[in-house]
């Protein structure tokens, strides 16, 4: 309800303030005006430090350029603090967003578009006497990982609106230890999944082998894997009642019924929790977020060793031939001004943050995220990191670097007014099925597809 009513204000800031109407005409870039800008982050204490540092940095090419900035926020704070300031016109000059925000900012028009500065070829000349072209390189646009980058693509209209800044995905963890005592084999598809799920229930009958910690990314991966439909940001948006959707949730409720699988809803904690469980029940594998590999490692003894090694792998496929695995983590988006100046400023620093190999090393070594540019891997220091990556003191870079590896395999869904309630459905969709009992289970999977669609629809107006 938060967020239509929301939604509503942003509408009615469009009616009220105009903010339809162009801007001003682009001129030839930055001109060294003293301005400031404003950037809302949900990064926290633990990572400013380094902002700080490229902050000065950036300051030395560009000191009439004040960066203002917020931190302890969450990601959802940001999104309403914004929604409320467009309504009266006083929005940030920058923010972390995540691609529903973005939506949500655009039914008031005021997230400004990036192609005109992307593409622009002005020369900005810097405070050392150096000088940048104010658009990106052909070597700069290569080298996001491809994924990332068209993620600020995904709103329908073919523009981009936002910058990648750092990310994260799913991986699967799994007890390597207990693996290679039992000659168990990583499962690379779903199929090779279910053997290894009952080969560990045959050993561990009180185990449940495998935990899922987001539903609504397990569903999500599942259709696009299969190519099946899930959302549009144009026409009929909600797409996800098929029968292939239909056909793998049946396929992991019987995983459930046997015992295999569980869900971070189902289990009612982060089935890290069950992972790095030593005694009682335990699981062997789990599917969890990139940039939360420490808490996918169980305590250390009082040696400091581990009771046993993680391994960290790509998650199941579908078609191994053709990986899909989901892009997540904060991009980066710049509003509209009035003043021309303030926003060429912006995107000054919004360029320097995402294409500073520096910047997206030290700020993925101080968060476990992934850095969104290929090179970020051939840094001498980053390197260095890299190849100090094990299953144990060093689990969050082994964890970055099977994140590096399949590079090509990152989607993005579809983003409009509607897509984050959508999300929501299909894991609560999918955790329902799992524990529909025994009876006319089609019947009772088609009237949760229904369900889950009507909740779609009433939330767009």
């Amino acid at each position: 309800m938060m967020k239509k009513i929301i939604a509503m204000l942003l509408l009615l800031a469009v009616l009220m303030t105009g903010m339809t109407s162009a801007f001003a005409a682009e001129t030839e870039g930055y001109d060294g005006s003293e301005v400031t800008i404003k950037f809302y982050t949900a990064m926290g204490a633990r990572l400013t430090p380094v902002l700080d540092a490229y902050i000065a940095e950036f300051n030395a090419l560009y000191p009439n350029i004040k960066i203002e900035y917020t931190a302890d926020a969450g990601y959802d704070d940001v999104r309403d603090q914004i929604s409320t300031e467009i309504t009266v016109g006083s929005q940030p000059h920058l923010a972390y967003c995540y691609p529903d925000h973005v939506a949500l900012y655009n039914l008031a028009k005021a997230v400004k578009t990036l192609d005109d500065f992307i593409d622009s070829e002005a020369v900005i000349t810097r405070a050392d006497g150096t000088t940048e072209i104010l658009g990106l390189t052909a070597e700069q646009k290569a080298d996001f990982i491809p994924g990332y980058y068209a993620e600020g693509q995904q709103f329908g209209d073919g523009l981009m609106y936002t910058l990648p800044l750092s990310k994260s995905t799913e991986v699967l963890y799994y007890n390597k230890t207990f693996f290679d005592e039992n000659n168990l084999k990583v499962p690379t598809t779903w199929a090779e999944m279910e053997e290894v799920c009952a080969a560990i229930k045959a050993i561990d009958p009180e185990s449940i082998p495998m935990g899922y910690d987001s539903s609504s990314n397990w569903f999500i991966t599942m259709c696009e894997q299969y190519k099946s439909p899930y959302t549009s940001a144009t026409g009929d948006h909600f797409l996800f009642n098929n029968e292939v959707n239909h056909g793998f949730i049946k396929m992991f409720r019987d995983w459930y019924q046997k015992g295999y699988i569980t869900t971070q809803k189902l289990y009612g904690a982060y089935t890290s929790g069950l992972f790095v469980n030593t005694t009682g029940t335990r699981s062997y594998m789990s599917i969890g977020s990139s940039a939360g590999a420490t808490y996918q490692r169980p305590a250390a003894n009082a040696d400091g060793s581990y009771p046993f090694e993680v391994g960290i792998a790509s998650i199941p496929q579908v078609d191994p031939a053709n990986p899909k695995v989901i892009s997540q983590g904060p991009s980066l988006c710049m509003f509209k001004k009035d003043n021309e100046q303030e926003m060429y400023a912006t995107w000054l620093f919004m360029k320097f943050l995402t294409t500073n190999i520096g910047f997206q090393a030290e700020f993925s070594e101080a968060s476990g995220y992934v850095p969104v540019l290929k090179s970020v891997a051939e840094n001498e220091y980053y390197a260095d990191l890299l190849a100090k990556a094990d299953g144990g003191k060093h689990i969050a870079f082994l964890s970055v670097k099977v994140c590096l590896e399949q590079a090509d395999a990152y989607y993005t869904s579809p983003a409009f007014n509607g897509s984050s309630v959508a999300r929501d459905q299909v894991g609560t969709l999918l955790d329902t099925c799992l524990t529909i009992p025994e009876g006319d289970v089609d019947a009772a999977i088609e009237d949760a597809f229904l369900d889950a669609i009507d909740e779609c629809e009433y939330s767009v107006f």
